[in-house]
């Protein structure tokens, strides 16, 4: 590893120049590049996050719109080299129109080597992309394989651009539309923050890789000061939608007066809520089902959302806190046809392969294979915990008994099918409703005072015995 001397203030105002995006993202004073300036379309650095060493590379737009050559390649492989024997973070800030065209089949060749590096990276140190300008053809794949993706309002992130689109498909489409913050933030899932400006995506990285690499320990005392009355924050009627991420961000720590909750594809699969917070000044990830968009069920592409999001923090050691309000899967020719019984099963596999402490909290009701999905005890979470008043049962009990007394609710008559259909229900929720069954076999642990949600958690977590969690983080 070569480190240069450290870098002075950069004379120029191209706000492209890599040099000061380098030293707009690094702490003041720290940047240290890995190698001479050049003409490669990419510049590497040593730097500090607060107080955290973190290697990051710069597309340099500058210079033949960053296009990658065979010298740039060989400085991001060099780089994410660095950070592998350093056990640090990397960081990739991407400009870049894709491989040198001049170059040919070389180019190629050591883009493919890039993406090697990444995947040799995955699972070992955090990567992090930061979408500043276009990540254009072999560039789009470069963030694609790491961990979080972050654009800016100017980044694009597209295979191929607008006039090959055009002239192959015949379909109009413009940049933005094709490849932009919004398209990958709500549509294709590539995105997982769409920042304000490219200020406020470097202050996310930043954020990110202070989560990641200063995890942080539990401290109790921190969580039973923080304990709230969590459950007097769902409405009143059970029937009714609600919006689970103030629970979330009411359950996490707050800094300086704003939740530590940084979400993750907010806007993409959104009956499915994932992110990374702060419990406790502990490092956790949660997920959580968000009743506000299609009632909370899982779907096909929430399960897969959740499914790399579990394997992310399994690879770096984050424990979980499930939050589970399920009515069970969606159900639909579509979502079969979309392969949710192949994209779910991916959720199963996640929680079963992961090792991190993980605790489930069932707020209101959970149904069906959507129990099993969720954490269930029988995939190896560390505690299952419940509300008052909540439900663990194989489906509603509405639906249960239109299926049970089909042939009684079909022989009443009509103007009595409700009334019975009413009391059988009444009778069901005795029977089966609840959380009754599920405490005397063990699949749920507690039912637990909401007041004291935060802290019990914390202490569930905190007093899981440690085992090794490890896997690599391939793009779901």
């Amino acid at each position: 590893m070569t480190i240069m001397a450290p870098a002075s203030a950069d004379a120029t105002t191209d706000p492209r120049d890599p040099l000061g995006r380098l030293q707009r993202f690094f702490d003041p004073g720290t940047v240290l590049p890995l190698h001479p300036r050049d003409r490669s379309g990419v510049l590497a650095a040593i730097g500090e996050i607060d107080g955290v060493r973190t290697v990051a590379y710069c597309s340099d737009a500058t210079v033949m719109g960053g296009a990658m050559g065979v010298e740039g390649c060989r400085h991001i492989v060099d780089a994410i080299d660095t950070a592998i024997d350093s056990k640090i973070p990397v960081v990739g800030i991407w400009h870049s129109g894709g491989a040198r065209l001049a170059e040919g089949v070389e180019s190629l060749h050591a883009v493919g080597e890039v993406f090697e590096a990444m995947v040799r990276a995955s699972g070992l140190v955090p990567q992090i992309s930061v979408v500043v300008g276009f990540a254009a053809g072999g560039a789009a794949y470069g963030p694609a394989l790491t961990d979080i993706v972050i654009m800016a309002p100017e980044g694009r992130i597209f295979v191929t651009g607008p006039d090959v689109v055009r002239s192959v498909t015949g379909e109009n489409v413009d940049m933005a539309t094709l490849g932009g913050p919004v398209t990958h933030g709500k549509k294709s899932g590539v995105s997982h923050i769409t920042a304000d400006d490219e200020a406020d995506a470097m202050h996310r990285a930043r954020r990110l890789v202070s989560m990641f690499a200063e995890q942080g320990e539990f401290d109790m005392v921190a969580a039973s000061h923080g304990d709230v009355d969590l459950q007097a924050m769902l409405p009143a009627s059970a029937k009714r939608a609600y919006n689970v991420k103030p629970i979330i961000n009411e359950l996490l720590d707050n800094v300086d007066g704003e939740s530590s909750f940084e979400e993750l594809q907010g806007g993409y699969a959104r009956s499915m809520v994932t992110g990374i917070g702060r419990l406790a000044g502990r490092t956790v990830g949660v997920l959580a089902n968000n009743p506000l968009h299609l009632g909370g069920c899982l779907d096909s592409e929430s399960a897969e959302k959740a499914a790399r999001f579990v394997r992310l923090c399994n690879s770096f050691g984050i424990p979980l806190v499930v939050v589970t309000d399920v009515p069970g899967y969606l159900p639909g020719v579509g979502m079969e046809w979309e392969g949710v019984v192949r994209r779910g099963a991916k959720l199963l596999h996640a929680f079963a392969e992961a090792r991190v402490p993980r605790v489930t909290l069932v707020t209101r009701k959970i149904y069906g294979g959507a129990y099993i999905a969720m954490n269930a005890r029988s995939l190896g979470a560390t505690a299952v915990y419940a509300w008052p008043g909540s439900e663990v049962a194989v489906m509603g009990a509405k639906a249960a008994v239109t299926i049970l007394h089909k042939k009684a609710l079909a022989a009443a008559p009509e103007d009595e099918r409700e009334a019975l259909l009413e009391r059988l229900t009444a009778e069901h929720e005795q029977i089966a409703g609840g959380v009754g069954r599920a405490l005397s076999i063990g699949v749920v642990d507690e039912v637990i005072d909401p007041a004291k949600t935060r802290s019990i958690i914390a202490a569930a977590l905190a007093s899981a015995p440690a085992k090794p969690s490890h896997n690599k983080n391939i793009p779901l």
